[in-house]
């Protein structure tokens, strides 16, 4: 075929980076600072290997490189090569015979998830990545996408639920509908698919206010999951930070999967449901100097990583993936910050959590709340009103950060996630740090003003066992993944209730199933802000694998086949969710102070033994000590609604009781009666009546909620 040059073309403008059409042509532009030469590649199809035009950058400004073609429109595809020296000892991996993909491709189509072309140096070779290697990627590799930005938003409108309000819940695009029945068929396992009437209906039953999107930028997959026929299904291996997924996307024609995206956030804004994205800011698929040249490492390798000084063939790895993108370097920073803004603003999302966010704070090595990345963040006028969740470490020096992340951001609080496992296997001596994670963790968090809303509370992530299997394993089982059992976490805080996996005793079913609810109405309970394990409220199981990140099968997927004990569980997080937005006690923007307030005769909270008497030094140094009250005073609460008018609750009592036998609890005394409301126990005590400290029977490992009965109304 024969290549054209392309005629009439204009210098064009350095920004916007990327490829952006104005209805007459595209004006095209790159950052590469240390570039000899640019190409572009112009293309019809995605499997097309020649292109149908060749054009070379004349026009350079600062570092940018950028050009105006009159005439190409959307639809059309396209990759860069990218001249400059091949100097790895000096940070240098230049090589124009890899297609680079733009870093700022809206959109990606086409391209193998691997090819030996894609490695920048000849890998044979004993030098390994000293020597430059020519042979053409181009065949293989993905191409970006000029999008039209056109969409009918119609009357969207943001939920901008308050924190307080919030409920999390955690899912996978995929792996939520790839097997629900009540999805079309061709929406199943899509961004659609996810929006679809039948999952709307679940969210808004349910009651969850966001949803929390497993990575949905491009990815790569790796190629020794892909030589074991096993593929990265979480995505944690970004290939481009601007471009949703194509593995999502219903339609087969290239770039629909903006559309689509957008089409789904604007329903499930339209159903009052936030979308957050979990994002991969801290590397790339790229890994180490043994990785591909696809995109970051192609277009200025030296620029986009962090190198190890004075020893710039190899990278800084904080991340355990092989490379970590460099945030000092202000194109890099840049390039991040483009990308966040592009997501909230034109793809129109809610938030975002920062997988190993400590990467991003480093500068150069030790971690600090004063980084540019947060300073940026922090004064942006866009970034800084969404919400913005950190996971508080790294695997680098120092890398464990919870509590030390700047305001407006909350965190992924692991030690609420370890505590509440602790405290209901039945361990000794965490019943302070257990009162200390329901009361929305203020020793974490009290220092930086945010209030329990800093605190992401939960029990289970998609990195580790579901709620089902926490209860049901106490190992690990991830042999589906063929790494001989050496990856994922080797202390999980389980117990498998009295035999490992599938069990027909009676006994180890009914006890796995209050454990479940223990964990759900501890979550729904506490202060801060709880995120739900998409499937747990439906007792999905991964079989005891607790790192399924390649499991793209029904060990991940959803099973939507309910039994009658999936539902009634199901059914109990309703009730549950139900119960806290209806009971602002239980959701409260400021930390307990132990003072009374108001016309209130108690505490805004109190901490009881099983007696009845209030918690004593002692008590607490206890470490035998499995069973707890917590007394929380509606009218005593320090807080005003948006109109400023005060908010009061009634009072409850929350008692917990991880021992095996079941306990008398006294009840404190009262003019009225307590009646119970909710309990995890198999047959509950349908009431607790009277009002003068008369004996209340908290079955063993069970929770039960008891609210005092208002004057005149017992």
């Amino acid at each position: 075929m024969r290549i054209a040059r392309f005629k009439g073309a204009r210098p064009g403008s350095p920004f916007p980076l990327g490829a952006s059409w104005d209805g007459e042509g595209v004006n095209f532009s790159i950052f590469s600072q240390h570039a000899t030469g640019v190409e572009l590649l112009l293309f019809r199809q995605p499997d097309d290997h020649a292109p149908f035009v060749h054009h070379h950058f004349k026009q350079k400004t600062g570092h940018v490189w950028h050009s105006y073609l009159p005439g190409i429109g959307p639809g059309t595809l396209y990759f860069y090569r990218i001249h400059g020296p091949y100097k790895p000892r000096k940070g240098h991996r230049f090589n124009p015979a890899k297609a680079v993909i733009d870093p700022y491709s809206r959109a990606l189509a086409g391209g193998r998830d691997w090819d030996d072309s894609f490695l920048g140096y000849q890998h044979l070779n004993p030098e390994a990545d000293l020597a430059r290697d020519s042979s053409d990627s181009a065949p293989h590799a993905p191409k970006g996408v000029v999008i039209d930005p056109a969409f009918d938003w119609e009357d969207d409108r943001r939920p901008r639920t308050p924190w307080e309000e919030t409920v999390i819940y955690e899912v996978h695009v995929k792996g939520a509908t790839a097997s629900h029945p009540e999805v079309e068929e061709g929406r199943r396992g899509t961004y659609s698919g996810l929006a679809s009437p039948p999952m709307i209906d679940y969210y808004r039953s349910l009651g969850i206010t966001a949803l929390e999107l497993l990575p949905v930028h491009h990815r790569l997959n790796e190629k020794f999951l892909l030589d074991k026929g096993l593929s990265n299904y979480w995505g944690y291996s970004t290939l481009n930070y601007f471009s949703p997924d194509s593995r999502f996307a219903s339609p087969a024609e290239p770039g629909a999967q903006v559309a689509e995206f957008k089409e789904m956030v604007k329903k499930l804004h339209r159903a009052g449901i936030e979308v957050i994205l979990d994002v991969v800011y801290n590397h790339t698929a790229e890994g180490n100097h043994l990785g591909p040249t696809l995109s970051f490492r192609g277009a200025d390798n030296l620029v986009y990583y962090r190198l190890v000084p004075n020893d710039l063939r190899h990278y800084l790895d904080f991340t355990g993936t092989g490379n970590s993108l460099n945030t000092i370097r202000p194109a890099t920073l840049h390039l991040i910050m483009d990308s966040l803004r592009y997501w909230v603003e034109e793809m129109r999302v809610d938030g975002f959590r920062f997988d190993l966010a400590v990467t991003l704070g480093r500068e150069p090595i030790e971690f600090t709340p004063y980084a540019a990345f947060f300073d940026a963040v922090y004064q942006d006028p866009v970034l800084s009103r969404v919400k913005l969740i950190a996971e508080p470490w790294d695997i680098g020096p120092h890398g464990y950060a919870v509590g030390l992340f700047p305001h407006p951001w909350s965190e992924w609080n692991d030690k609420y996630r370890n505590t509440v496992r602790r405290f209901w296997k039945g361990d000794e001596g965490h019943l302070p740090d257990f009162a200390r994670r329901l009361s929305g963790s203020a020793d974490l968090y009290h220092k930086n003003g945010m209030g329990p809303r800093a605190s992401i509370n939960y029990v289970t992530a998609h990195d580790g066992f579901t709620l089902a299997d926490l209860v049901s394993y106490d190992r690990k089982h991830n042999e589906a993944n063929l790494e001989n059992g050496a990856d994922g976490h080797n202390e999980n805080l389980c117990w498998n209730c009295g035999a490992e996996g599938p069990s027909d005793d009676p006994g180890v079913l009914s006890l796995r199933r209050r454990q479940a609810k223990n964990f759900l109405a501890t979550l729904l309970l506490s202060q801060g802000v709880p995120m739900i394990l998409g499937g747990d409220e439906i007792g999905r199981t991964q079989k005891g694998n607790n790192n399924a990140y390649c499991q793209d099968n029904e060990i991940s997927w959803f099973d939507w086949n309910l039994d009658e004990n999936r539902t009634e569980l199901k059914e109990f997080t309703r009730r549950l969710i139900r119960f806290r937005k209806d009971h602002p006690v239980f959701r409260q923007s400021r930390f307990f102070t132990g003072r009374k307030a108001g016309h209130s005769r108690h505490r805004d909270v109190t901490w009881l033994r099983a007696d009845g008497k209030e918690m004593r030094p002692e008590d607490w140094a206890a470490p035998f000590a499995r069973t707890i009250g917590m007394l929380l005073c509606g009218d005593a609460m320090d807080e005003v609604d948006e109109r400023g008018n005060r908010v009061s609750d009634g009072n409850f009592l929350v008692l917990f009781n991880a021992h095996h036998e079941p306990v008398s609890f006294v009840l404190p005394e009262t003019d009225t009666s307590w009646k119970t409301v909710l309990s995890t126990a198999d047959d509950p005590n349908p009431a607790a009546a009277g009002g003068k400290g008369e004996p209340f029977r908290l079955e063993g490992r069970s929770l039960a909620v008891l609210e005092e009965a208002k004057a005149g109304n017992q």
